[in-house]
């Protein structure tokens, strides 16, 4: 990380998310000041901590991959190390074929290794798990470039283990279709192993075998987390904040000010125009200066902004497409619950025709949330996917009501809430379908031709807390690059 002069050096970010904020803190620690605008009243993006009932929850994203470092490291670094928390229970379970069953262990973002655990979670029909099985007298296929996870799969496999168990896995973290999916994008373990093996089960058990949590499949939970996440023997695959994880962008921000950063709130940013010695940033409300930029906003957003500056860039993140959903979070009397909601949650494959696509029982999964209120049973909904949002458009009581409906059926759940709490993400989370990483790609080489501007964010290199995360120190790591040349070029004239 490059230092740079404080007294000369001005970089404005662009969005107040999470990558945004990372981007900010990176940026100030080394020696940049820095100017946050954010086009909304708050922070976090779609990390948003609140409460229900007087018990405080995430209303966003409610966990984060903690066998990648840079959520847990960020967290530490400002803070939080005290209220990193794992699941207190980590045993989801997948809602389909008319019962609650246990997720089968031994796949790799639901692509199986071994049949035993899968044939006896009854997951699939002995039809589906013969299919399965030919996968390892079939030849190789090969992948190309990139190709599409669900489409891969159910060529080797059949589309019973794509429809069951890969769709509502990937669903939790994209809430996108697993026939447009790139594998390389979302599952690049996977990738790798279906170009290296010749059989897709054998390539899944040589990543298993790497250890470290590798059949994770890489992929952090996101606003639509369905409770899936699974605890290692010797660390957690997942991690949380007491509190909610909506606390860490609040806490970066605390960081980045006590820097010496400015946050701006309610300042949306109308155009951004390059000058001979550095960039014009136009507001609402007036204009901004600064030596280098960061846009840490939206693909659309960023493709408005750039509009001007770099039209092939804009082009490129004006295509990518986004999936909206909405959290209903419930709270309960406990004992109306007793008996009933057992393990972390579970998912719900599309092809089973449900409203709901996960629930997350918060009060078994983190305990935190438990000791806010012990009378009181938290657990939340998601409900809406891409190219499937009409019931989006729904009353918000209409949306409990359908919950209500789902959970009754799965874990016959019959009680009345003490509240309830409708969370909706329009364009929420975006899509990598196949193709992304060369779209990425083309994007960064336009961008790149700007000096002291780039971009990052949930639409670029992982959708998880610290893929966000990662991108934002990317982005920072390379203005800082960009303004610490500058100032040896301008020292040596």
């Amino acid at each position: 990380m490059s230092a740079v002069d404080t007294r000369t050096n001005h970089v404005v970010v662009i969005g107040g998310g999470i990558s945004g904020l990372a981007a900010a803190h990176r940026l100030s620690r080394g020696g940049a000041r820095v100017t946050v605008l954010e086009a909304s009243g708050r922070l976090g993006g779609k990390l948003l901590a609140g409460e229900i009932a007087g018990v405080p929850v995430d209303l966003g994203a409610e966990s984060m991959l903690a066998r990648r470092p840079e959520a847990v490291d960020l967290a530490r670094a400002v803070g939080l190390a005290d209220r990193l928390q794992p699941p207190a229970v980590a045993t989801a379970a997948l809602w389909t074929r008319g019962a609650l069953r246990p997720m089968p262990k031994g796949h790799l973002m639901g692509v199986p290794g071994v049949l035993a655990p899968l044939a006896a979670s009854g997951v699939l029909s002995d039809e589906g798990l013969a299919r399965i099985a030919r996968d390892e007298e079939l030849p190789h296929t090969e992948t190309g470039e990139d190709v599409a996870v669900g489409a891969y799969v159910a060529e080797r496999m059949g589309r019973e283990v794509v429809d069951r168990l890969v769709e509502p896995l990937l669903g939790g973290v994209y809430a996108g279709d697993a026939y447009r999916i790139s594998m390389r994008a979302a599952v690049p373990k996977l990738f790798e192993a279906a170009r290296t093996h010749r059989s897709l089960t054998e390539g899944v058990r040589a990543v298993q075998a790497q250890g470290d949590g590798a059949a994770s499949g890489g992929a952090g939970r996101e606003v639509g987390d369905g409770g899936a996440g699974r605890a290692g023997a010797a660390r957690p695959v997942f991690m949380g904040i007491a509190g909610g994880v909506g606390r860490l962008p609040l806490a970066v921000a605390d960081a980045v000010r006590a820097a010496g950063g400015e946050i701006r709130l309610d300042t949306p940013v109308v155009d951004v125009r390059r000058e001979a010695d550095g960039w014009r940033i136009e507001l609402g409300t007036g204009t901004v200066t600064a030596d280098a930029v960061v846009l840490a906003t939206p693909a659309h957003d960023a493709a408005r902004l750039l509009g001007y500056v770099c039209r092939p860039a804009s082009a490129e993140l004006a295509a990518v497409e986004y999936a909206s959903m909405a959290l209903v979070t419930l709270a309960f009397r406990r004992p109306d619950v007793e008996g009933i909601a057992h393990g972390s949650g579970f998912l719900v494959p599309p092809v089973d025709g449900r409203k709901i696509k996960a629930s997350t029982f918060s009060s078994n999964k983190w305990q935190w949330n438990a000791d806010a209120d012990p009378d009181l049973f938290v657990l939340r909904t998601s409900i809406g996917r891409f190219g499937d949002e009409d019931d989006l458009t729904r009353e918000d009581a209409e949306l409990v009501s359908m919950s209500l409906k789902d959970l009754g059926d799965a874990v016959g759940l019959a009680a009345t809430p003490v509240e309830s709490r409708v969370t909706r993400w329009h364009g929420g989370l975006p899509q990598y379908p196949v193709g992304h990483l060369d779209r990425v790609a083309r994007i960064r080489e336009h961008v790149a031709s700007l000096p002291g501007l780039r971009v990052c964010g949930a639409a670029y290199d992982g959708v998880g807390i610290p893929a966000c995360i990662a991108s934002g120190h990317r982005a920072a790591d390379e203005v800082l690059g960009t303004l610490a040349a500058g100032a040896e070029g301008r020292g040596g004239e």
